[in-house]
This record gives C-alpha cells, sequence and structure tokens, in this order.
C-alpha cells in the first residue's frame, strides 16, 4: 500500500514531508499523481507563515489523480483562504460526493477527513464549488475501514451524466472517515440480472466480517422479459434471501432497502407503482430476522410533503436548454437529481440510524449537517 502526502500551491518549498503540487503539475504515469490534462486552475500564496494554510490551488474545473493499489484509504482534505471566503465541492470516483459546497469564511480553514475505496488503481478527486480552495491533501492507506457495499439499480448507483445522481452517490457524506461506501448498484438491474451477472459474486470476493451489504432492488424486477423479471412471493424473495445469506456466511451485516416510490399522484395522493414487491421484500426480512430500511414508506411521506409539483424538484425534471447534457429537456420520475438522491439519502440515514443504532455502524454518522 501506498501514502502521500500533497501540499497544493506556489511558492518556493513545500512543507517538510509533503510533495509539491502546482497548476501545472500534471499526471505522469512516472510519478503516479497530479492534475489531468484540460484542468482550469489557479494558485495563490499569502505567505501566512502556515505553508499548509497559506498556499492553495484554485481547481475551478480541475481532476486530480493519485495511481494507489487497491483498497481503503483515509483521505484528509485541508481546504480554505486566509483572505477570501471559500465554496468547495469535492468527488471522487465516479462522482461520488466527498463533501458538497464546502463554505469556510476568510481566515478559516476546514480539514475534512473521509475513507474512499480504490478500486481500479486510481483514486480520482474532482473539483468544483464557487470558489474552490485546496491546501493540502493526505491519504493514508487502512485496514480497518468497514465498507458498506451497494447492490441496486438506477437509483442507487454513481449516474455519470450531471445533474442526475443515485442516492448512493450521496451516502458518503453522512459518513465519518472509516466507513467506505463501495457503490455497485448498475442501472437497470434486478437482483436477478445483477446476480446472474456476476455482480454479487464480485462483491462476496471481498466482502469481509464486520462489512454491510445493503440491498435495494424492485424497480426493474416488475419488467417482462426473462433476463429481469422476478415474481415477488416467488423468485425475487428467493433472490433476496441469497443475498442475505451470502453476506451473513461471511460474517457480514445484510441490509434490505425497499424501492423509493416513483413520483406518479392521483388526487393529491401517490400511487404505488412497487406493489407486492414491497410487501414481499418486508415479509422476507421479517421471517430472515433482517434489518429493513423502509425508504417506500419514507419517500411516499416525503413526496406527499411537498405535493405534486413541488416534489418535481427531486426528479430529472428540465426544461429545454437548462442543462447541457439535456438539450431537449427531460421528464423523469423515477431518477433523481442531486438534490433528490441528497433527499433519498437522507431518508435511508434517517432509517439507518433508527434500526442499526447497537451496531457498530451507529458510531461513524456525521452530524445533522447534510440531512
Amino acid at each position: 500500500m501506498r501514502d502521500y502526502k500533497f501540499d497544493f500551491g506556489i511558492g518556493e518549498s513545500p512543507a517538510e514531508s509533503y510533495i509539491q503540487i502546482l497548476p501545472d503539475t500534471l499526471y505522469e504515469s512516472d510519478a503516479g499523481y497530479g492534475f489531468l490534462p484540460g484542468a482550469r486552475i489557479g494558485s495563490r500564496d499569502r505567505q501566512t507563515g502556515d505553508r499548509l494554510s497559506g498556499a492553495f490551488c484554485i481547481p475551478l474545473e480541475a481532476e486530480f489523480v493519485a495511481d494507489l493499489p487497491n483498497g481503503c484509504y483515509n483521505v484528509t482534505a485541508t481546504v480554505g483562504d486566509a483572505a477570501t471566503e471559500s465554496h468547495t465541492t469535492l468527488q471522487y470516483g465516479q462522482r461520488r460526493f466527498a463533501f458538497q459546497q464546502l463554505r469556510t469564511r476568510a481566515g478559516q480553514f476546514a480539514t475534512e477527513r473521509f475513507t474512499v475505496k480504490v478500486t481500479d488503481g486510481r483514486l480520482r478527486l474532482s473539483f468544483s464549488g464557487q470558489a474552490p480552495r485546496i491546501n493540502a491533501l493526505a491519504i493514508e492507506a487502512t485496514q480497518e475501514a468497514m465498507t458498506v457495499f451497494l447492490a441496486g439499480d438506477s437509483t442507487v448507483t454513481d449516474q455519470e451524466t450531471f445533474p442526475y445522481a443515485g442516492w448512493g452517490q450521496l451516502l458518503p457524506l453522512f459518513f465519518k472517515a472509516d466507513v467506505a461506501v463501495d457503490n455497485r448498484a448498475k442501472s437497470g438491474r434486478s437482483s436477478l440480472s445483477f446476480m446472474n451477472e456476476g455482480r454479487l459474486d464480485a462483491i462476496l470476493q471481498e466482502l469481509k466480517a464486520g462489512d454491510h451489504l445493503w440491498i435495494q432492488f424492485g424497480h426493474n424486477d416488475q419488467k417482462s422479459d426473462a433476463a429481469r423479471a422476478t415474481q415477488p412471493f416467488g423468485s425475487y424473495k428467493e433472490m433476496l434471501a441469497i443475498y442475505v445469506n451470502a453476506a451473513r456466511d461471511r460474517g457480514a451485516l445484510p441490509v434490505l432497502i425497499t424501492s423509493p416510490h416513483r413520483r406518479k399522484f392521483d388526487g393529491g395522493k401517490l400511487v404505488d407503482t412497487h406493489g407486492d414487491y414491497l410487501t414481499a421484500m418486508r415479509e422476507l426480512a421479517g421471517e430472515l430476522d433482517v434489518t429493513l430500511l423502509d425508504l417506500a414508506a419514507a419517500s411516499k411521506e416525503l413526496y406527499e410533503e411537498l405535493g405534486e409539483e413541488a416534489s418535481k424538484e427531486l426528479f430529472m425534471w428540465a426544461l429545454p436548454g437548462e442543462f447541457a447534457s439535456f438539450p431537449d429537456g427531460a421528464r423523469d420520475d423515477t431518477h433523481f437529481n442531486e438534490r433528490g438522491a441528497l433527499a433519498i439519502a437522507g431518508l435511508v440515514v434517517r432509517e439507518a440510524r433508527e434500526k442499526l443504532a447497537g451496531s457498530s455502524i451507529s458510531f461513524y454518522w456525521r452530524g445533522e449537517r447534510h440531512v
């Protein structure tokens, strides 16, 4: 395993034992770190006497990468500016959030510590924000982190195209360091097709005692094609039981999560489009004594509280030209935008705080700032 300590910003010399990163420090395979080409980066050195706060890079649109062996790493990021406010968002991997819209006042510095799991030999960190800053990064390998694996569909997955987002992308915001979220959810998958494609087996190869496996399927189990279709009180429950028992066989904790509702209203009340699949999962949770997070019930309450019109703000509704990736606009009552994914992740965490209160994960929740 390899550790890194990076000192960002112009100036004559970096802090002791740190590697200096300048705006033009581009990735080279021999070095194994650097900004990717095409980044927009500035830099200042306020000469405060403290190198790790006084100097910084301004990553307006930038992706920084570091080659690392696969495994879990604790990352400590220092952001701030001695002279002005900063507003920074940091994502890792495929648009998974480490922190969002972190604001510091002039002269204030924030140190954020979080845990990531590297699965492809490279840690990718993407910066954005109204006035982003990065002063320092420390990346340290850890063997002690708990991993929360996510198995699910497009409402959970790491969506590639802004502003689409699955709730799994926002989930890391709610954890302190020493918990890594490994989001294996994949768009279009059912409990059956996810397993038949070898995706569960891939998780089980890495799942260890003390980890969690959170399981949400149902949207695509309702499809009619043979590759995905399951029957609620038959093959659907059978598939879910395989996930549960496989996790337990490895000393991990399985958690079942009912699917969030689609946005479909009739007379001001939400229409349940999942039907028996919700009942079947609830039954199985009771039969196997598995923790159940009832996201269906929580999302129904949220949507009805917002109402038919306001609830559009959680989903991928967009006017033509509103987003570059969707020039013709979008009307999608199943998939979330980033705001909606954050709200749904907050519901998942609210349920988990209650249902997993006695488990080891209860020590790793962040405060309520993101909920």
